[in-house]
């Protein structure tokens, strides 16, 4: 850094305006520099001293009052507007996740890989029939023969349009008819010969209720297409480098694998039933996962209702348990809480040494007390509850072992909980229905899933009734299953409703014994009305979705669900699974009011419960519940704009092909003392701002420490500056903008910065398929469309040689844009 301080005369320098995102800079404004007659004050800007905090800002300065800029330059500048892109990009985990190193990350991104093609092979035997797409992926194209007319599909390279119909026609060539796929679009019909269509074509499906687009597609003008396809392409490729960074963080943690205890094979004998195939092969899995491996389990056993997922769970925690540590079993409802605590005791009872305790809202104050300091000092083992369980103040001694029943059950924060416990403990995930984003990554490899799909060999399947609602229809439902012997359930979306159903029941079976159970009751009257349906005194329940999950009464064989409509489909597959769990014939009754009154999401996810009435097609039935209702649950919601984009389908198969391409979604940034920026720029800092920093030399070394370590430290002492002192004067803009070109060139594999004339010049170790996405990704097109990639350079001619501070300016904006899509990128 060369002089910072001379006397000028009063001068104005002038901001050019740019035609971008900052707007800040669509204006000219000036500033008026101060005359001053301090001494010059040199640096040398090569030598880097060690990273001084930036709270030590609040050392240097000595007047509480703030530098007196003037009000209007007060606004968002394009610095503050970087910095919030910055701390909104990077603030939820920069923290979290620690860098690695080039050769550590190669070995994990191989580890991954080879984690996703077992998931992928796993697919296949869930998709019979379905051929793979390329790169390893899966077809999600559409068969013409199955759209109706007015359907909206999606053509991969024109765009969404509304199918007309399959005809026959004669192509100028020939003299034989072909069949044509007949397309409508906003300016006219396409006509597509029916194996081209095959081959392009997807059924445009939204993340919500409607499925009208916003528009159709043009034919003269794909343009507009290609934009939202690649808005969405680069919206898959952040977060699938966002699930990468998250999953290689995981595998970097270490443990010791638990020894294989003989006394292990005694615990296993005591299973009463013999194991299917597939719990075999579920049990030898999770052991591989405690015994030989040195990083955390992360296991979904996706097995349907009554298949045996919790015997599974049952070895996992003995295997933990008696090599010390303690184990969590986390249950969505008290109901359901109360039940694997029974099991869990029965089954250890023969082990005097293992404590099992249940953590819920039934307790007196005194016990929970008690509890709590037993799980702190480690006399509890195996500690059973819902969701009070992740709260602060449960103190574990030793926990080894999370068991999660129903994930999709909890609120966001109690799953963003669960997820906190996955970088230090063994977590072992239990779901008949996985919620989408757990199905997802199960799908992908990015974690294992044990997939138990073969029913004990007693099972019947259950027979399923779809009708509108007639009181007739529910008498004879419930007449049939007492006079078997049977118990009922009686379910509704709402406490509302609970009590006329009361009445009519109670009017139509007046010798029968009838409650009511909802999550609003007094806890220990829940518990009671739960203990006296299990016993069989009481004959019908009338409840809510409180016993979607793991109420398991062998003598209750009918469930009656009413308006359905209001029910998600994994919630239906989930109540219906209540019943069935003995050797007699069970019936689902679901009934609506009114086919008239529903959505036609409401229709296909009936439609779609009625198809998988086999057994074991929970795993099947979860996949395409992905595609009929809400993506939020998957990616976030702030996803669901980027996939009305392109649709469900086609959004499906580009995230599958950016998953088997993810090691090109690489960037290597260089040490930021090896980056040039070859422009000779001395900004001179007006003499008020000097006496009002006292110490700048000291605040200037400081800003460059900051951007030597990296965007984050140089974002915040900026920030921290702008707060003690206000808004810094012009050049003091310049030399922080300098200190970002250089840091932002660092992170994008940029070693060298200079002008020729016209031509700006960055040599790079970029890629060009990497420039590609990035250019795709950059929301300016002036910048867009004035950079090109040559070698191993990165140019861009601009319309004419421009001054130096103007210059500066240009490279902080386009390396703005370019920076900005660095989410998208694994960085190392």
């Amino acid at each position: 850094m060369t002089s910072l301080l001379t006397n000028p005369d009063p001068i104005t320098i002038p901001l050019v305006s740019k035609l971008c995102s900052f707007p800040s800079q669509r204006r000219l404004f000036s500033l008026r520099l101060r005359r001053s007659s301090l001494a010059k004050i040199t640096r040398n800007s090569s030598s880097l001293l060690p990273l001084v905090a930036v709270s030590s800002l609040s050392a240097t300065a000595a007047k509480p009052t703030r530098w007196r800029e003037k009000p209007e330059l007060a606004e968002s500048d394009s610095i503050s507007l970087l910095n919030e892109r910055i701390r909104r990009d990077l603030g939820k985990r920069e923290t979290a996740r620690p860098a690695m190193d080039s050769e550590e990350a190669e070995k994990y991104i191989q580890m991954v890989k080879e984690q996703q093609e077992r998931g992928l092979q796993k697919l296949k035997g869930f998709r019979q029939g379905t051929e793979a797409a390329g790169a390893g992926g899966f077809s999600y194209k559409v068969d013409p023969y199955s759209l109706l007319s007015g359907d909206y599909v999606v053509h991969k390279k024109v765009g969404i349009g509304r199918f007309v119909g399959i005809k026959f026609d004669v192509p100028k060539d020939s003299s034989e008819p072909l069949e044509y796929v007949f397309i409508e679009y906003a300016d006219g019909m396409a006509k597509l010969p029916l194996k081209q269509a095959s081959r392009l074509l997807y059924r445009y499906n939204l993340p919500n209720e409607t499925k009208r687009p916003r528009t159709l597609s043009r034919l003269s003008d794909t343009s507009v297409w290609e934009r939202r396809k690649t808005k969405g392409k680069v919206a898959i490729q952040k977060m699938v480098v966002d699930l990468m960074e998250l999953y290689l963080h995981r595998l970097r943690q270490k443990r010791y694998p638990y020894p294989k205890n003989p006394i292990m094979a005694d615990f296993a004998a005591q299973f009463p039933y013999n194991a299917t195939p597939d719990q075999k092969q579920a049990f030898l899995d999770v052991e591989k996962d405690l015994t030989e491996r040195e990083t955390p389990m992360d296991r979904l056993i996706c097995g349907d209702v009554g298949f045996g997922k919790t015997e599974v769970a049952l070895r996992a925690i003995f295997c933990v348990v008696s090599a010390g540590k303690q184990a969590m079993v986390l249950a969505p409802t008290i109901v359901l809480a109360k039940q694997h605590y029974d099991v869990i005791s029965e089954r250890f009872s023969l082990y005097s040494q293992i404590k099992v305790g249940l953590l819920s809202r039934f307790q007196t104050k005194a016990e929970k007390e008690e509890y709590l300091e037993m799980i702190k000092s480690g006399h509890l083992n195996i500690i059973v509850g819902t969701h009070s369980l992740l709260g602060s103040r449960v103190v574990y001694s030793n926990l080894g072992l999370l068991v999660v029943d129903e994930e999709q059950r909890f609120g966001v924060k109690q799953k963003e909980k669960i997820a906190s416990f996955k970088t230090s403990v063994d977590v072992l995930t239990l779901s008949a229905t996985p919620i989408p984003r757990t199905l997802y990554l199960a799908l992908t490899g990015f974690r294992d899933a044990s997939l138990i799909s073969t029913p004990p060999p007693e099972r019947i399947p259950i027979k399923t009734h779809l009708s509108s609602f007639r009181k007739e229809k529910v008498i004879e439902a419930i007449k049939n299953e007492l006079d078997r012997g049977g118990q009922v359930f009686y379910v509704l979306p709402r406490i509302k409703g609970l009590e006329e159903v009361m009445d009519f029941l109670e009017e139509a079976f007046p010798d029968i014994d009838i409650a009511m159970a909802h999550g609003k009751q007094y806890s220990k009257q829940l518990e009671e009305t739960m203990e006296r349906f299990a016993q069989g005194k009481i004959k019908i329940l009338i409840c809510t979705n409180i016993v979607e999950s793991g109420l398991d009464i062998q003598n209750a064989n009918t469930i009656i669900i009413q308006d359905v409509q209001q029910f998600g489909l994994a919630q239906l597959y989930q109540l219906r699974g209540r019943v069935g769990r003995a050797d007699k014939e069970a019936h689902a009754y679901l009934f609506y009011p009114d086919k008239s009154l529903l959505s036609d999401q409401a229709l296909e996810r009936l439609s779609a419960l009625e198809e998988c009435r086999e057994l074991g097609q929970g795993f099947q039935l979860a996949e395409r519940d992905m595609g009929i209702r809400g993506f939020g649950t998957i990616f976030g919601e702030q996803q669901t704009g980027d996939v009305g984009n392109v649709g469900i389908d086609l959004f499906f198969e580009m995230l599958f092909e950016s998953l088997s391409k993810v090691e090109e979604l690489r960037i290597f940034s260089v040490p930021y003392n090896l980056v040039k920026i070859d422009i000779n720029i001395n900004p001179r800092l007006p003499s008020e701002y000097v006496n009002y920093l006292e110490n700048p030399m000291e605040i200037i070394n400081e800003a460059e420490k900051a951007a030597e370590k990296d965007m984050w430290s140089l974002m915040q002492f900026t920030e921290n500056l702008r707060r003690q002192y206000g808004k810094e004067p012009y050049s003091m803009e310049i030399i922080l903008k300098k200190l970002y070109v250089r840091r932002m060139a660092a992170d994008l594999g940029v070693n060298r910065i200079y002008a020729s004339g016209k031509i700006v010049v960055m040599k790079t170790n970029m890629s060009k398929k990497v420039f590609k996405l990035i250019t795709d990704s950059m929301t300016c097109d002036v910048y867009r469309s004035s950079l090109i990639y040559e070698g191993d350079q990165i140019m861009a001619e601009l319309l004419l040689e421009l001054p130096r501070e103007q210059l500066l300016n240009w490279m902080f904006q386009c390396l703005s844009e370019l920076h900005a899509s660095l989410p998208a990128l694994i960085k190392y």
